[in-house]
């Protein structure tokens, strides 16, 4: 006869037929431990009990199931129960099976076999109960590990938000009669959206819109890379009068080639204006970029031409450069695509005729723009939404 180890606890206040049992199961395989006297145990019966099986005696002298069931359940006991009789009495079997027992047995035992498979069966339902309560505490352990890592991932990322932020211009920057702002509204903590304006000289003011794919702390690496760019090339205009940041092709060319030596599958698309305060003129370039730039002034709204290869794709990537001649009064606005993703419309054509018709509607302020786009009520964008705007007023 094959047995599983396991603990057995044997409770009866006869110690002769106690023993007598113990005798058996160690025999059997089992480790037994005997109590005799009930009122001075002082075994454990929770879940971290070392006991797999309790083997107890229905008819304890002076003791009342009945009054000790409720003082049972404030121990929460864990451990399998067996227990025996010496009288088939359906109401004793009822109180058994109300105390939670696993099994019944009547005295004499005869198929001792089908006794000890019973305390197989409680001793596997034991170790059973271990391993999930193993799992359960690992599991515990290990959401509260991934807790700490969130929160810190998560103070990461606001600490970086706030680093992004203060990259950002002053807003509003106000040159004459020109006033330049913008809003920028992430996804997530930190954007992949980006914009910047600032003067070069005394007559020029650079300007560009950057959308980099997916979100995110590695975008917003990228846009930290395009603002570094943008950045050397002014330092570059002051100090050795390379004229490089007055070309928004040349600029594209070189954020095409930084993002490609990066090497980490990003791509921007970008729209870069020069705006010549003295001549009233800009030249500008798209950079696969979406909504187009809009211009509104006392002859309507319209989207500004334009079209070429993101940057960050293609190493040959070519863009071209177009140059207009600004209106007494106008006010141009360049959005990234996260716009598009709030627009009531269903298709992308509908959505610029809707934006376009916005723009004829309400181009008295960014902010009235704002609002009928429902930027001011945006909480949680479904994606990075980045706006600059350029005012003229005669």
């Amino acid at each position: 006869m094959t047995a599983s180890n396991g603990n057995v606890l044997i409770v009866d206040d006869l110690p002769g037929r106690a023993e007598k049992l113990a005798s058996f199961l160690s025999g059997s395989g089992f480790n037994v431990n005997l109590i005799t006297d009930v009122s001075n145990s002082t075994y454990s019966l929770g879940s971290d009990s070392d006991l797999d099986v309790i083997l107890c005696e229905l008819d304890l002298k002076d003791f009342s199931w009945v009054a000790a069931r409720h003082a049972l359940r404030e121990m929460d006991v864990q451990v399998p129960v067996i227990m025996f009789c010496d009288v088939a009495d359906p109401e004793k079997m009822m109180t058994a099976l109300r105390l939670g027992a696993s099994d019944f047995f009547l005295r004499p035992i005869e198929d001792k076999d089908a006794l000890v498979r019973s305390i197989e069966r409680c001793v596997r339902q034991r170790n059973l109960r271990r391993e999930l309560q193993d799992s359960r505490d690992r599991l515990e352990a290990t959401n509260m590990e991934l807790r700490g890592t969130v929160k810190m991932l998560e103070q990461d990322q606001q600490a970086g938000r706030q680093v992004q932020m203060r990259m950002l211009p002053a807003t509003p920057m106000v040159l004459n009669d020109y006033v330049f702002s913008h809003t920028v509204i992430p996804s997530l903590y930190l954007s992949g959206d980006f914009t910047d304006y600032f003067t070069v000289g005394d007559d020029f003011v650079i300007f560009f819109m950057a959308d980099v794919s997916g979100h995110g702390s590695s975008s917003a690496f990228a846009t930290v890379l395009l603002k570094n760019l943008f950045a050397r090339k002014r330092s570059d205009y002051s100090r050795r009068h390379d004229e490089t940041i007055l070309e928004p092709v040349a600029m594209l060319k070189h954020a095409n080639k930084e993002l490609l030596d990066l090497d980490v599958d990003k791509f921007a698309t970008m729209v870069v204006g020069l705006l010549d305060m003295r001549e009233h003129t800009l030249r500008y370039s798209v950079a696969g970029h979406l909504p187009l730039p809009v211009l509104v002034s006392d002859a309507g709204a319209r989207y500004l031409e334009g079209e070429g290869s993101t940057v960050g794709l293609m190493e040959d990537a070519e863009y071209e450069e177009h140059i207009i001649d600004l209106p007494e009064r106008f006010m141009l606005a360049l959005f990234s695509d996260g716009i598009l993703e709030i627009l009531p419309q269903m298709s992308l054509i509908e959505k610029e005729e809707y934006f376009l018709k916005v723009f004829e509607e309400t181009a008295d302020s960014p902010d009235q723009l704002a609002s009928h786009l429902g930027l001011d009520h945006v909480d949680t964008a479904p994606d990075d939404i980045a706006a600059l705007f350029v005012i003229k007023r005669d």
